[in-house]
C-alpha cells in the first residue's frame, strides 16, 4: 500500500468552506481523476483519508494538509495535477510527496498567521502587540459546548509582530477592503487548549483596548515543526523528500560501474 502526502490551500472566497465541505469535494474528486483509494472495513467503507489540523471555517490557508491510502502506485506529482484539476479553484492541491517517514501529524507543532486588520492603524496595532508581548499572561474567553472556558492566550504565542502592508503575503481576493490596514504576522505553539488567532485578538483587545471595525482576514501560511533555536516553522513534508532523495542516491551508487 501507498501512501501519498498532500499540501492544499484554502483561497478568496473558498476560505469560508468548512472542513466537511472539503471532505466531499476531495472524495468527488478522487473519483473523478480515477485514483486507486484503499478503503476502510465494515459495512460502510471510506477512503482512507488522513485529515491533519484542518484550519477554522472562514481562514484561508497556504499549508493544509492530508495523507491518503492507494492500493497501487501513482506518481505523486501526477497524482497532484489530476486532483488539483479535480477541485474547484481555491482549494489547489500544491504540493505531493510519498510518505516515507512515519508521524505526519506529530510534525505540525505550529502555525505561521497572517491577520489583515482593516480599518486599524498601523501604529496603534504596534503599541497593542508591544503591550501583548510585554504581558506575562493574557487570560481570554471563549464559548464552548461545555460554557464559557477562559484560559492563557499569551503562553502559546511564540513570536507576534506588527509588519507594514507592503510585507503582506495575501492576495487582493483575501481583502475586505482596499483600504489600508495593519498586518501582523504570528506564531503560535499548538497546544491544549488550541489558542487560535481570534483567542490572540481577544487578547489584544483585554491588554490595549484594540478593537478592529470588521473582522480580521486571517490566513495560515505555514505549519509544521517548531525550531525553538531558530524560532522557525519547518516544512512538514521534508523529512519525506530527504528520504526519497536518499533512496535514489543510494539506487544510484548501487548500480553504478565499479
Amino acid at each position: 500500500m501507498q501512501r501519498i502526502r498532500l499540501r492544499y490551500t484554502k483561497r478568496g472566497r473558498l476560505r469560508f468552506t468548512s472542513h466537511r465541505d472539503f471532505q466531499r469535494a476531495f472524495e468527488r474528486a478522487l473519483r473523478r481523476a480515477e485514483v486507486p483509494m484503499a478503503y476502510s472495513a465494515g459495512f460502510t467503507p471510506h477512503p482512507k483519508v488522513s485529515y491533519a489540523n484542518a484550519a477554522p471555517t472562514g481562514t484561508g490557508s497556504e499549508a493544509e494538509y492530508l495523507e491518503i491510502a492507494l492500493t497501487a502506485p501513482r506518481d505523486p506529482e501526477t497524482l497532484r495535477v489530476l486532483l488539483d484539476e479535480s477541485l474547484p479553484t481555491g482549494l489547489d492541491i500544491v504540493d505531493a510527496v510519498e510518505a516515507r517517514t512515519p508521524g505526519l501529524a506529530d510534525r505540525l507543532t505550529a502555525s505561521v498567521w497572517e491577520l489583515r486588520l482593516d480599518g486599524v492603524d498601523p501604529a496603534d496595532a504596534a503599541r497593542a502587540v508591544d503591550a501583548f508581548n510585554r504581558a506575562d499572561a493574557v487570560e481570554v474567553q471563549r464559548t464552548t459546548k461545555n460554557g464559557v472556558r477562559t484560559f492563557d492566550a499569551r503562553s502559546a504565542v511564540a513570536a507576534l509582530e506588527s509588519r507594514s502592508s507592503g510585507e503582506t503575503h495575501s492576495s487582493h481576493a483575501d481583502r475586505p477592503t482596499d483600504h489600508a490596514c495593519a498586518i501582523l504576522r504570528l506564531v503560535v505553539r499548538h497546544v491544549t487548549p488550541a489558542v487560535r488567532p481570534d483567542d490572540v485578538l481577544s487578547g489584544l483587545r483585554a491588554v490595549a483596548d484594540l478593537a478592529p471595525p470588521v473582522p480580521a482576514a486571517v490566513t495560515r501560511l505555514a505549519q509544521g515543526l517548531f525550531d525553538e533555536e531558530t524560532g522557525t516553522v519547518t516544512d512538514p513534508l521534508a523529512p519525506d523528500r530527504e528520504a526519497a532523495e536518499a533512496l535514489t542516491t543510494a539506487a544510484a551508487t548501487a548500480t553504478a560501474p565499479a
